[in-house]
């Protein structure tokens, strides 16, 4: 393992802290979509069902234990201790435009037509875009509050953190995967846009504002 995958992590973890930490203090989670937070909840649970068959190590298995209560305490907060504050109004993008195509691409493009391999497959596949629910809610209300933002910044830091990791193993191990290698790209191509405005604004103290939708 090397520090590009333990940064990566980290940079996971803190922003799903970020998130929690924001609708615990706020005691709101307007802003926030629930449906990405219902899908990253559903990629941990299909992906680390491994966890009752395989020990890889300490580290992996608290690692993915911390990451699946984060994402069910995360998705109880919005639906259930906070859901007054829930802005359902905004948070209206179609689940099944991802669902089924991911689903159909899952049975089609996988290393071994097993139930763990294709829900494995299903996870990594569903990663890349579940968290286009929360750019389409941030494009149709047209701005972010801050912390929001660096919630999806870590998020997004993540996903290239990951993909040095990817090319630091295939330069000293030879290991090369091609389904994670390039849901990863897809993933953090969709985060470009937003990490320019980043920096760009928020970093500077200014509220991030996009073009509303016509």
């Amino acid at each position: 393992m090397n520090v590009f995958r333990i940064l990566g992590d980290l940079s996971h973890l803190l922003a799903m802290i970020l998130l929690l930490g924001k609708i615990w203090r706020s005691k709101c989670c307007t802003g926030i979509s629930g449906k990405s937070q219902i899908l990253f909840a559903l990629v941990f649970t299909t992906r680390y069902l491994d966890l009752f068959t395989n020990f890889i190590s300490i580290y992996n298995t608290v690692m993915k234990v911390v990451f699946l209560l984060c994402a069910y305490v995360t998705v109880y907060m919005i639906y259930g201790k906070f859901r007054k504050t829930f802005d359902s109004e905004n948070d209206t993008f179609r689940l099944e435009f991802l669902l089924v195509p991911v689903i159909g691409l899952s049975f089609l493009e996988n290393y071994s037509f097993t139930l763990l391999e294709i829900l494995w497959t299903f996870s990594i596949y569903l990663e890349s875009v579940a968290i286009l629910p929360q750019l389409f809610m941030i494009s149709k209300t047209g701005e972010a509050e801050t912390i929001t933002t660096h919630y999806l910044f870590f998020l997004g830091l993540y996903r290239a953190l990951y993909l040095a990791n990817w090319i630091r193993r295939y330069q000293t191990e030879n290991f090369y995967d091609q389904i994670a290698v390039v849901s990863g790209v897809v993933q953090t191509i969709f985060y470009c846009d937003f990490f320019y405005l980043y920096v760009t604004k928020v970093l500077k103290g200014k509220k991030l504002s996009l073009p509303m939708p016509i």
